[in-house]
């Protein structure tokens, strides 16, 4: 049975990282200490509920939790420092410190491992998120103990529901874009002034000129998306963003 240990200390542990060629420790006390930590912990890298959802929504939300009083936004999972950096990279998760369980110590210490060998992960750790004050957990979501690997409460927005209530997540933005072009810059740079956050698409051997053409009627980049709604080039963008 997992247990919610809610008004408990965080475990005390050292994490092994890797930054560059470097070795690099890093303590739950540096993690913690003095912090506002949204944490979520999922069953491993590169798996397809945990990049699919899991971390995408966490690292679109993460500068709403700052402005809502959060420090950072930790992802913790059994898997070693390199594969945890490669699946950071691979999400373009800036706005997240992925930290390697490697050992799976904090994850047994947290009471949150479980076995996986059927799939053949071995030990890995059961899905859920938590708010951690001053190294103190202030609040647990863990998902329900079923059969697989359910994903119903300890996502990025319920936890912002948790924190405030009245917090209004942004809407997604998504912007097509090429090598090169000068007006996709400066339609970073217009997001960036803003705090936006976006998901960039380059065009390339699979997402082609026609594949912009079909869901923009354009072929120029940038073309820009917000919250499902096609804005349109560098120009709209900057007209749009002077509305809101």
């Amino acid at each position: 049975m997992l247990k919610n240990i809610e008004g408990k200390k965080i475990p005390n542990v050292t994490f092994k990282t890797r930054e560059g060629s470097n070795w690099v420790d890093v303590t739950t006390n540096s993690l913690f200490e003095g912090k506002n930590v949204v944490v979520f912990s999922l069953p491993g890298a590169f798996t397809p509920t945990c990049s699919g959802s899991h971390v995408p929504r966490f690292n679109d939300l993460a500068p709403l939790l700052k402005e809502n009083g959060i420090d950072s936004v930790v992802c913790i999972s059994v898997n070693d420092t390199f594969v945890m950096n490669e699946w950071k990279k691979s999400q373009n998760a800036e706005n997240i410190t992925f930290i390697p369980d490697g050992n799976a110590e904090f994850t047994e210490k947290m009471g949150m491992l479980v076995d996986k060998e059927n799939l053949g992960f071995g030990k890995r750790s059961w899905r859920y998120s938590m708010l951690v004050k001053n190294s103190v957990i202030d609040k647990m979501f863990i998902e329900a103990d079923v059969e697989g690997d359910p994903f119903d409460i300890s996502d990025a927005d319920t936890m912002l529901k948790y924190i405030n209530p009245n917090a209004k997540p942004k809407d997604y933005i998504t912007m097509f874009t090429k090598e090169g072009c000068s007006f996709c810059a400066k339609a970073k740079e217009l997001l960036k002034e803003k705090n936006l956050s976006y998901e960039e698409v380059l065009l390339n051997n699979s997402v082609t000129a026609r594949s912009l053409m079909a869901v923009s009627g354009s072929k120029t980049t940038p073309q820009v998306f917000i919250g499902g709604k096609l804005i349109g080039d560098s120009k709209d963008l900057e007209a749009y963003l002077k509305k809101i």
